[in-house]
């Protein structure tokens, strides 16, 4: 499995139309800072599935954060017309290909990188985004007892709800003094974004809604699972 998460994802064929003024491009050079950057061998297939469209000059590829899948987030790519952009739609050049995000999806696409599935055979684009969701978003956590029932009640509750669909769970081995040991299980351990997910989703929310806990510490012996990431 990649380092970071992945979505595939298939451009479809048809494109919106809009009557509005084209919007404004700027290029975005080597070394530029943008949200999302695509890899050569993602451009080169964007740019020949774009000549195929009626008109391709006037369009450009829209990617937008539509919601949240499991521990990821859930994308949309489209061939958009240009003119449809709204004002706050933030609109750029990756080479030939004019690239279109809207203002929501900009924070939480920064750093990515559109590309190809690195596994042979395999179709469509990944995104890679190094980011992750809030696992609590739509979530109202009411929680009470000692921290380590707390913390039980917010991995029972809103987190592994969401790692289930990856076929994994987190589980509270213990908790030291301001530390909570958590392991990985499950689909989880061993695959290669699971420490990334339990540092930016898990242990952001034990810190968030445990305010006596400061330290969240990953036990998951990754060596034992399918996918390890890293050995000793």
């Amino acid at each position: 499995m990649d380092d970071a998460a992945t979505t595939t994802e298939t451009l479809p064929s048809d494109a919106s139309e809009a009557a509005a003024p084209d919007g404004a491009t700027s290029p975005a050079p080597a070394g530029k800072a943008v949200p999302l950057r695509v890899s050569e061998t993602a451009l080169e297939q964007v740019l020949g599935i774009l000549a195929a469209e009626d008109d391709p000059e006037s369009l450009a590829l829209r990617v937008e954060v539509t919601g949240v899948k499991g521990v990821e987030y859930a994308y949309d790519l489209s061939f958009e017309e240009r003119a449809s952009a709204e004002p706050d739609d933030l609109i750029y050049q990756q080479g030939e290909l004019v690239v279109m995000i809207p203002v929501d999806s900009v924070d939480p696409l920064w750093g990515a990188t559109l590309d190809l599935p690195s596994a042979a055979g395999q179709g469509g684009l990944v995104i890679r985004n190094p980011n992750r969701p809030d696992p609590l978003t739509g979530y109202d956590v009411e929680l009470s007892g000692t921290v380590t029932e707390r913390i039980n009640q917010l991995l029972d509750q809103s987190i592994n709800p969401s790692l289930a669909s990856h076929g994994g769970f987190a589980k509270l081995e213990q908790v030291v003094d301001t530390k909570a040991v958590v392991t990985m299980g499950g689909g989880c351990q061993g695959c290669a974004v699971s420490a990334l997910t339990l540092r930016e989703g898990i242990q952001k929310s034990i810190l968030e809604h445990i305010p006596e806990i400061t330290e969240v510490v990953d036990a998951t012996d990754h060596d034992a699972g399918e996918n390890p990431f890293y050995t000793e």
